[in-house]
């Protein structure tokens, strides 16, 4: 199952960035199982140093390298547990969620 969410988050991937309900249902999937412990289910755990990702900026390339390689020791680094198609997919749901 892993292979075909990944190969449908590639194939949805290559027609928008983040605008197709296929990625943002993946990432949805994907942040509940992996994210939502220390995030917090609606994207905000209060309580906690993690930040409101609702607010996160538009920026594509530092969502990837804070996922990829962890943050300031606080965030642990998911590159070697997520791929870039599930950090892509991710990006999409948490960009879908943006509060301005």
């Amino acid at each position: 199952m892993a292979t075909a969410n990944a190969q449908t988050a590639t194939q949805v991937a290559a027609t928008g960035d983040g605008g197709d309900q296929a990625l943002i249902d993946h990432g949805k999937m994907t942040y509940a199982e992996k994210c939502s412990h220390c995030h917090g289910p609606g994207m905000l755990n209060a309580g906690t140093i993690t930040p409101d990702l609702r607010r996160f900026p538009d920026d594509k390339t530092r969502f990837f390298t804070t996922v990829k390689n962890g943050k300031n020791g606080k965030m642990p680094p998911w590159g070697d547990l997520l791929d870039d198609d599930q950090i892509g997919a991710l990006w999409a749901y948490v960009s879908s969620q943006r509060k301005p």
